[in-house]
């Protein structure tokens, strides 16, 4: 497929890896398979986009309680595929039927008892997930309706049903119903370090981990044994998640001065996603304990307030303010102190950073 494809602005398209991984991926190794993957994920996106066009209340159904439902592909692009595990049901043993499920209640739990949110929308969706997507699908995606999560290829990837990878994906979806952020330059790079914080959140919550246990790296787990990489991520120090012979090395930056600014990636929203998160892992850190739930509240409330097309300083803003709030005059140093440290100064003024159509060329 080409570099650029034409798709809405306002949500996630291409999954839980970044293109670039994938592009890197189908050059160094002269296979299409991980175009495929592109392609097929922007397919799911363009088809969920239609029928939620079709039927807007489609994404409500169910009892209002965030019931889950777990389906199987069993290899196959039906979705979402034969019933594998509803709520209630007891274990399977089919272990990505199980995560699926058991990953899916921690996501429910956190934002029901951190947040106080009824789940994905705030009125109970049914949080539906299909495993086993695809042949060799190499990938873990939201499409606004459901979570689909393929195979792996086995040998680059070795599974995608990860805890902290079905928060990111999830979280998406609660970004998309609480601030509707648009997905292109650094609104888009804040949709996607707004998934990787709440992911690790989730993640640090269902383990009942303070801070200085918690992994900053998105995906440990993803890769096959013999790829010399940790995971797609690293929150702490962005730039060092892998460096292979067939994946290429970590793009992202660590400071602003370094942000990415070319039209690739939505306008950089996964390169420049770790800036952000740099920040607020700094912040918590020096926060320390279990001070990290007082700032997640924080950082949610910041994004509901800075509206669907912030900048970075726009957003440090509001995180400034929604920590004099919630948080105490140290608590407010520490995070000023940890966006000097990626070089964002906080400002609410209007800027033109994030200009441009309702559509965005995407996503090399």
């Amino acid at each position: 497929m080409n570099k650029k494809s034409f798709v809405p602005a306002n949500q996630c398209s291409t999954g839980v890896l970044p293109p670039y991984m994938l592009f890197e991926l189908a050059t160094r190794a002269g296979n299409e398979r991980y175009l495929d993957t592109l392609s097929t994920t922007m397919r799911m996106h363009r088809r969920s986009q239609k029928q939620q066009s079709a039927n807007p209340f489609a994404r409500f159904a169910g009892a209002g309680n965030s019931s889950i439902e777990v389906y199987d592909c069993n290899g196959g692009e039906s979705r979402p595929g034969s019933k594998a595990r509803f709520e209630g049901e007891p274990a399977t043993g089919n272990k990505d039927v199980d995560s699926a499920y058991d990953f899916t209640l921690a996501v429910r739990k956190y934002y029901a008892e951190v947040h106080g949110r009824n789940g994905i929308d705030a009125h109970g969706m049914t949080m539906v997930s299909s495993v086993n997507y695809g042949d060799r699908y190499n990938n873990a995606y939201w499409d606004g309706r459901q979570m689909t999560y393929g195979k792996g290829d086995q040998e680059i990837f070795a599974s995608f049903v990860i805890l902290d990878v079905a928060g990111h994906e999830v979280t998406h979806g609660v970004t998309e119903f609480e601030a509707n952020l648009r997905y292109y330059k650094q609104a888009g790079a804040l949709n996607e370090s707004h998934s990787d914080i709440f992911g690790k959140m989730i993640e640090a919550y269902s383990k009942n981990q303070p801070v200085e246990q918690i992994d900053w790296v998105l995906g440990r787990g993803i890769f096959m044994p013999g790829i010399k990489g940790e995971g797609i991520r690293n929150m702490l120090k962005p730039g060092t998640a892998y460096n292979d012979a067939r994946l290429g090395k970590d793009p992202q930056p660590d400071h602003y001065s370094k942000l990415y600014t070319g039209s690739s990636d939505n306008g950089g929203v996964h390169y420049n996603s770790g800036i952000v998160n740099r920040a607020f892992a700094n912040w918590v850190i020096a926060m320390g304990g279990f001070e990290w739930k007082k700032g997640a509240k924080i950082w949610f409330a910041a994004r509901a307030a800075a509206g669907s097309n912030p900048t970075f300083a726009q957003h440090a803003y509001h995180t400034v303010e929604a920590c004099k709030a919630l948080g105490t005059a140290a608590d407010v140093k520490k995070l000023q102190d940890a966006w000097e440290l990626v070089g964002v100064k906080p400002s609410n003024k209007v800027s033109h950073d994030n200009d441009g159509g309702d559509d965005v060329d995407v996503v090399a």
